[in-house]
């Protein structure tokens, strides 16, 4: 048997080292809950940050795929190459042996066919087609963002974008307004059937003022049911070309389009080409882009070809191309810009100089005491003080016709000595002088419409119309005999308008489409029309007269 006293001493011992475990245990817990509180912490806090905007580069495919991971997107688009047509292999005809070579050479042999490939069939292999690719039957449905490169190598040179046949929502526009920005070489933006809305259309007008390098864009096929197309034509879009093609856009879509085109105070100064083609316009959508027209001066070429306009449309369109009488809201504007333009300075406040010194009253207000003292000393200065003042002037006048003549006598020397020194030197700079290098002509100032001449009559202002738009196509439309005579003499107008002045405002219509129209061909007016358009033409060569050919 033990002695207990051991046995005691041994169980004291156990329990001791549980309580130090159970101590080391409890402790290590502590530690885990607090590490796993603090990570859960983090993480929280993690969260609740905001992520660092993007900062997008110029290269599209990259800045793409990095905006639709933020946005969550599940499926991003596929950018790739817009494809071409493979250019057929040229066929060069074999030219003529030389004489004199090739004497003591032999011909050359030729070459064996290499025996054709088979399948496992035994059958002969058939290379795959060049001129065209094969895809399966839903990857050719699938989404794409097509593109063209400047450089297929480089992808910060994409200069054209092609969305066709899918829907654009407000969060891929918003993706585009990150990126289309910021790449320097994109000029086209083509969106064909993109099931644009109103809201995609008004983030897509936003962001078109920053894209510098943007001229084209086409939106052709997007029935939006607001209609707010005249948005993308606003007075700081810089777009040249615009093409809404088959929009389903009626008279409310023209008003908006007409205001964004030109109004009393502000008007598109970019916009060169408006392709309105394929829509329901009617006779009063076309006074809409007449009222337009009546204040643009940079438009050139208008296409509202396949809707429904009839003579008043017309009537209204000849109006603004000839001449027309100025609204309440024109001549008040009108009055305000010459008044402007007469006194430019009459807005400024006077400077300090001639404020009075006194705080307690303005300077145009002030005490009667004070300008009669100030006219009392004017008056009184004295007889010799006058006298005297007259002597040195006569003398200082004799002085300063002496003088002048001295230096002018020697600045004219001065100035023909290096004449002759800088001739020669002139002459090599201007030949040795780039394009980029010379001073830029400077452009002709088009004149506000609102600031041409005037004339009164019957109680009403009447100015010159626009004679800046040079293309005009009415094909299939609703045009008859009314309408086609007033063309004539909007026509007409602008000729004797422009053959009267020297210095002109445009050169007026030189071609107007009037095909598929419900008018006689036998018409007196058309035929007019045709003649007069005829000589207008830039293109035109008059027939040589029997004299001419005899000389």
């Amino acid at each position: 048997m033990p002695p207990t006293g051991s046995r005691s001493s041994s169980r004291s011992g156990g329990l001791a080292s549980r309580l130090r475990m159970g101590k080391k245990s409890d402790k290590a817990m502590v530690k885990d809950k607090n590490q796993s509180s603090v990570s859960q912490e983090q993480q929280d806090e993690n969260s609740s940050k905001t992520p660092e905007p993007h900062m997008c580069s110029g290269h599209f495919q990259a800045d793409f795929i990095e905006l639709c991971r933020r946005n969550n997107v599940t499926f991003v688009t596929p950018i790739v190459l817009r494809g071409k047509p493979q250019p057929l292999p040229s066929q060069v005809p074999e030219g003529k042996p030389e004489k004199g070579k090739d004497k003591g050479k032999a011909p050359p042999q030729p070459e064996p066919e290499p025996e054709p490939e088979l399948t496992e069939d035994g059958e002969p292999f058939e290379p795959p087609p060049k001129t065209y690719i094969t895809k399966g039957k839903f990857e050719y449905f699938k989404p794409t963002i097509d593109v063209e490169m400047d450089n297929p190598d480089k992808t910060d040179t994409v200069s054209e974008v092609y969305i066709r046949g899918w829907k654009i929502d407000d969060t891929m526009m918003h993706i585009f307004r990150q990126c289309w920005p910021s790449m320097d070489k994109l000029h086209t933006i083509n969106l064909w059937h993109a099931g644009l809305t109103g809201s995609t259309v008004s983030i897509l007008a936003s962001f078109l003022p920053v894209c510098a390098t943007l001229k084209n864009l086409i939106l052709d096929g997007n029935t939006v049911k607001e209609e707010n197309f005249g948005e993308l034509i606003g007075e700081e879009c810089l777009v040249q070309n615009v093409s809404l093609r088959y929009c389903s856009i009626t008279d409310k879509g023209a008003d908006s389009i007409g205001t964004a085109l030109g109004s009393a105070k502000k008007s598109n100064t970019k916009l060169l080409s408006l392709n309105l083609n394929g829509n329901q316009i009617t006779d009063v959508g076309a006074g809409h882009i007449s009222r337009g027209l009546r204040m643009n001066r940079n438009l050139l070429c208008l296409s509202m070809s396949s809707n429904k306009i009839g003579d008043k449309g017309v009537v209204k369109l000849a109006e603004a191309l000839s001449r027309f009488s100025l609204k309440h809201e024109e001549v008040v504007e009108r009055r305000r810009q010459i008044s402007e333009k007469g006194s430019p300075d009459r807005n400024k406040s006077p400077p300090l100089s001639r404020r009075a010194h006194s705080n307690d009253r303005p300077g145009s207000v002030r005490s009667n005491t004070q300008t009669e003292k100030d006219k009392s000393k004017r008056d009184k200065p004295s007889a010799k003080k006058k006298d005297a003042k007259g002597k040195d002037a006569k003398e200082d006048d004799k002085k300063g016709t002496k003088g002048k003549d001295d230096k002018a006598g020697t600045k004219k020397a001065s100035m023909a000595a290096d004449a002759g020194k800088t001739a020669g030197k002139s002459k090599d700079r201007k030949k040795k002088m780039t394009p980029q290098e010379q001073e830029p002509t400077e452009a002709s100032e088009v004149i506000n419409p609102l600031l041409e001449v005037a004339d009164y009559m019957d109680g009403e202002l009447w100015v010159a119309g626009n004679r800046v738009l040079i293309n005009l196509n009415l094909s299939r439309n609703q045009v008859g005999e009314e309408g086609v005579q007033a063309l004539l003499k909007a026509v007409q107008y602008q000729t004797t308008l422009t053959q009267l002045e020297s210095k002109h405002s445009g050169t007026g219509l030189m071609r107007i489409n009037l095909q598929r129209n419900p008018i006689s061909s036998d018409s007196e007016a058309l035929k007019k029309l045709h003649e007069l358009m005829l000589t207008k033409d830039p293109f035109y060569k008059p027939s040589p007269t029997p004299d001419a050919e005899a000389a």
